[in-house]
């Protein structure tokens, strides 16, 4: 398969024109035209657009495309986006599971993954590692149970779609007093025989587990299982020097950066002061960001990138089941959830009871194109943080996250508008 005339977006986050050649599902050879410049950013930035995918490809030449040719004239060819903190989509939440003991809830929760893999693929984001809610510790355990059959059915060819690269464990270990859509009641204690178990459950998927370090132990526990898993700053009301403790014990990732954290105050700190200290002082450190157009504001996500560099920033979609759903009620970690449209923003998820931020709706290349146009990140730098960053985080960044010679033929073509033209996965 060839794919030519292409804007391909480069291992040094510039675009080159050239074309692709992809032989059974790796990237085989990479062709740059000699005169391009490699200097080309974003050509057009519109001021409003819509959130959902219809009549993304409208736009534009339409790509010709047979068994062995893509035309993608006019288009940016970008890696498969990763992922890396969802809670669902397409009517389904990943802590999902069925009622009886019948023997046919397995077959419920492999259509759940399969259907939630679809929908990622279908939109251009060819790698996974969803998040888990607070709630129940044996369920948690069975959720990690069936994420670990669905990812052997994968490998093993029997299923497609994203490929589920890992899970990032949102709670339990979190703080009461920012504990946002989580349910407080399931908050359970700092213990290292707790995550050894949820690592154990997951077969090796559990990538991410969010802390609140002023908890009791946390420290502790930080510094016992730091070689195992990624611990993340998660919604925590720690201090500034509490945090910093909890960065020089071993945490290396921030969840949702700004929300569900203790708030920056110049007086206080607090959590996001000592996350910008320790990427100033060279700390290997990634931070989630959202930017869904509700969660951050605009000059917030500007903020973050220039303070903490594009190759420090993971955007993220923070998703719950209603992404890809109509208006309406759902359920998010067993608490009701309102979804309705506020126009010309798009679809906003608050918890029935309180009015709280509860997710969103938005998926990644959403997040993408809001950073791209309403907070003027450049389009290579916004990419980065949907791709190589997070394959990076998920120890993936040898298969996917980039255009590269060996690596997996992820690819998403976007036309100029940044609209979706096609989906390439391997």
């Amino acid at each position: 398969m060839f794919i030519n005339n292409v804007r391909i977006y480069t291992e040094e986050k510039k675009f080159r024109s050239g074309s692709i050649e992809v032989q059974d599902g790796r990237i085989a050879k990479i062709r740059y035209e000699e005169t391009d410049n490699g200097a080309e950013r974003l050509l057009h930035v519109m001021e409003q657009y819509e959130i959902a995918e219809k009549g993304c490809g409208a736009a534009g030449v339409p790509i010709e495309k047979n068994d062995a040719v893509v035309d993608g004239r006019g288009c940016y060819a970008l890696p498969g986006m990763i992922d890396m903190h969802f809670h669902g989509c397409k009517g389904w939440d990943i802590c999902d599971l069925p009622d009886g003991q019948n023997g046919e809830e397995s077959a419920v929760i492999f259509r759940m993954w399969q259907e939630i893999a679809e929908y990622q693929a279908s939109i251009g984001v060819t790698g996974m590692a969803p998040a888990t809610m607070t709630l129940p510790a044996d369920r948690l355990k069975m959720t990690l149970k069936y994420a670990a059959a669905f990812a052997g059915q994968q490998k093993a060819g029997k299923a497609g779609g994203s490929r589920l690269a890992g899970i990032n464990m949102e709670g339990p270990f979190i703080s009461p007093d920012r504990c946002g859509a989580q349910d407080a009641s399931y908050i359970l204690s700092c213990s290292k025989d707790a995550v050894t178990q949820f690592i154990e459950c997951g077969e090796g998927l559990v990538k991410v587990v969010g802390i609140a370090p002023e908890k009791e132990d946390a420290l502790v526990l930080i510094n016992q299982m730091k070689n195992h898993v990624r611990f993340s700053l998660a919604h925590t009301d720690a201090d500034y020097e509490t945090t910093k403790q909890a960065l020089e014990a071993g945490v290396c990732h921030v969840t949702h950066l700004f929300n569900a954290m203790s708030p920056w105050h110049h007086r206080a700190p607090g959590v996001v002061g000592a996350v910008l200290d320790a990427a100033a002082e060279g700390k290997e450190l990634m931070a989630e960001l959202i930017c869904d157009g509700f969660h951050v504001h605009p000059s917030v996500i500007r903020t973050a990138f220039q303070l903490l560099g594009e190759d420090r920033i993971v955007l993220i979609s923070d998703s719950m089941r209603a992404a890809g759903m109509p208006e309406g009620e759902y359920t998010l970690g067993g608490q009701e959830v309102v979804v309705q449209n506020i126009p010309e923003r798009g679809c906003v998820a608050v918890l029935k009871k309180n009015g709280s931020l509860a997710g969103s709706t938005a998926s990644l290349p959403d997040c993408v194109r809001t950073a791209v146009w309403k907070a003027g990140i450049p389009l290579e730098h916004a990419v980065a943080a949907a791709t190589i960053n997070p394959a990076r985080c998920l120890g993936i960044e040898k298969e996917q996250g980039t255009i590269s010679v060996g690596k997996w033929a992820d690819i998403v073509l976007w036309d100029q508008d940044l609209k979706k033209r096609m989906v390439i996965s391997r």
